[in-house]
């Protein structure tokens, strides 16, 4: 009857932590659903355009500045340029956008190290993404009242900073819930399970240690406490049926990470394509016009607020998981928080910190160059396409709803990909950065000619490499079944090489990596075509950043790393028990 009511007891128990966790998984896929739409339908492709749109409707025609770039009546001489005045200087309109962009950039990378602490702690990092979705869609929903003709014009760039450095202070503390929903999946607490079956099955096993008589006891150098025969810590490691169970611990936590994260990312792409394909209903009947850009940056505000409101009841405000236990009841100061928060992010880069996890540091490296990488591949395609192919608006529109489409599919096929090859997360991760170097490889066989003709008359052909507007539309569903699935892939392999507990932090230093470097691509890109000018032979720079970043990513063993970081995580805890005691 005692074994019954255990086994109930048990499955009850069970029961409730399913729940438990189909309710945080909802709400954390509710708000990859609520934000991604920003940046889908703002951030890559509307934002740039009105801020730009915004600045020539307030600007002049150089080299004079009397004549507005809104004057449909003057016809521009070959040369000039539309400029817009700000404070004592004429800066081009196009310049605008992108000035505003870097702003944004280097703002969010100030805000999520100062944030960094606050969302490590767990009764302090709901309230906060749930703050940053409310200034972000707030920013964002502002467009709509805003006109371009309105004398606080300019607020336009405050409105856009908000809405990119609250996004990607969100994301952090939304990545930060991922490794723990990974660790309260069902079949991964069942596989948790039967490593603790393991190891209590050892120690049962164990001959007890030999009681000592009374005279022993007696003695005064009798030890206080009797070691056992045997030390647990190294000896279990070596027991077969331990090491299995821990493999399988292991390869379980991965596959749902990876499977969890691609998830989230399809699901923030399919609501970036079904908010995108509604907004460009008005843009397209209304030609493009400064209203109908406003209105699809405060659609996508609206979206973000709408859809966030289930994700602030489902998010979990603990930790959530069951391996990690939250401290409930803990008093965040606000500059406390941040002074901590940087000080953290400086003790990261010492020399000790970073061979305690050099694995780590060495995948933040790969990442540096691949996140680089990819943004330019996404940058440099749609420029050649505008300028060499000469694709219209309409074209480029398409091009831009292909993309995510076909992340949609590859981030939901690589992982059945990865079940059947019995892939690790990584290895997918080497297999896409590879696949993914053949873009812009094939973008560089547009130099290769094949000359044939009439025997009188050479005529010229080109074989592939970007030359006719099929190619881009193949290229663009080619990409985005790749890109999708290695934003999941690279998000899943690092969150497995992580300090538990430190979750957001390292995810901080993650977002930084990524932002940090997304100049470095386009700059080159950019000096490339201006001395040659070419920008075709900006691919072949893309080639050689991607193929440099292989051998960084080479040297990096996951499992090292895992074990590295579970270290690092077991001896801080060590030393906060002792610092309460």
């Amino acid at each position: 009857m005692s074994s019954s009511n255990d086994a109930l007891a048990v499955n009850g128990s069970s029961e409730i932590l399913d729940r438990a966790h189909r309710r945080r998984l909802r709400g954390w896929l509710c708000y990859a659903f609520a934000s991604e739409v920003f940046a889908v339908v703002s951030l890559t492709l509307f934002l740039p355009i009105c801020l730009e749109q915004f600045a020539r409707d307030n600007g002049y025609l150089s080299p004079d500045y009397t004549i507005p770039c809104v004057d449909q009546t003057t016809k521009a001489d070959e040369g000039t340029r539309c400029a817009v005045r700000l404070g004592w200087a004429w800066i081009d309109t196009a310049s605008f956008s992108l000035y505003v962009f870097s702003a944004s950039v280097a703002l969010q990378a100030l805000t999520v190290i100062s944030v960094g602490a606050i969302a490590d702690t767990p009764s302090q990092r709901k309230p906060l993404l749930l703050a940053f979705a409310a200034i972000g869609s707030l920013s964002t929903s502002a467009f709509l009242p805003l006109t371009s003709t309105s004398p606080i014009w300019i607020a336009c760039a405050l409105f856009a900073i908000l809405g990119n450095v609250s996004f990607g202070t969100s994301i952090v503390a939304m990545n930060a819930y991922l490794p723990d929903l990974a660790k309260g999946s069902p079949e991964v607490r069942k596989a948790w399970d039967e490593v603790e079956v393991a190891n209590e099955t050892y120690l049962e096993s164990q001959p007890l240690p030999p009681a000592a008589s009374d005279s022993e006891v007696d003695l005064p150098s009798a030890p206080l406490i009797v070691p056992p025969p045997f030390n647990s810590v190294v000896d279990i490691d070596r027991v077969p049926a331990h090491k299995a169970a821990v493999a399988h611990y292991n390869r379980l936590l991965s596959r749902t990470t990876s499977r969890l994260s691609s998830q989230g990312i399809a699901l923030g792409y399919g609501a970036g394509i079904v908010l995108l394909l509604c907004t460009l209903v008005p843009v397209t009947m209304m030609k493009g016009s400064t209203f109908s850009l406003r209105l699809a940056i405060g659609l996508s505000g609206i979206w973000w607020a709408v859809f966030s409101i289930p994700a602030a009841f489902w998010l979990p405000t603990g930790r959530g998981g069951p391996v990690d236990v939250a401290k409930e009841g803990e008093h965040v100061s606000l500059w406390v928080e941040i002074k901590r928060s940087w000080s953290r992010i400086i003790q990261m880069f010492r020399p000790t910190e970073i061979r305690k996890l050099r694995n780590t540091f060495w995948y933040l490296a790969a990442w540096f160059l691949l996140s680089d990488g990819f943004t330019t591949i996404t940058s440099t395609a749609v420029l050649f396409a505008k300028t060499t192919l000469h694709l219209p608006a309409t074209a480029l529109v398409i091009v831009g709803v292909l993309t995510p489409m076909a992340g949609i599919v590859g981030s939901l096929i690589w992982p059945r990909i990865q079940r059947y090859a019995g892939w690790t997360n990584i290895r997918v991760v080497y297999t896409l950065v590879v696949l993914a170097s053949l873009i812009p490889l094939y973008g560089c066989l547009g130099f290769l000619s094949v000359f044939q003709g009439d025997g009188t008359t050479p005529g010229k052909f080109r074989f592939g490499g970007l030359t006719t507007k099929g190619e881009m539309f193949a290229l663009a569903i080619y990409f985005g079944s790749i890109f999708g699935a290695f934003q999941a892939y690279a998000r899943a392999v690092y969150s497995e090489i992580i300090p538990r507990g430190e979750e957001a932090r390292w995810f901080s230093l993650y977002s930084i990596t990524d932002k940090s470097s997304s100049f470095v691509g386009p700059l080159g890109v950019g000096l490339i075509a201006d001395l040659t000018g070419n920008i075709r032979y900006g691919f072949f720079f893309i080639v050689v950043m991607m193929w440099i970043s292989l051998p960084v990513l080479f040297t990096v063993d996951v499992d090292r790393g895992r074990e590295d970081a579970k270290a690092v995580s077991d001896e801080r805890e060590r030393a906060a028990r002792e610092l309460d005691l």
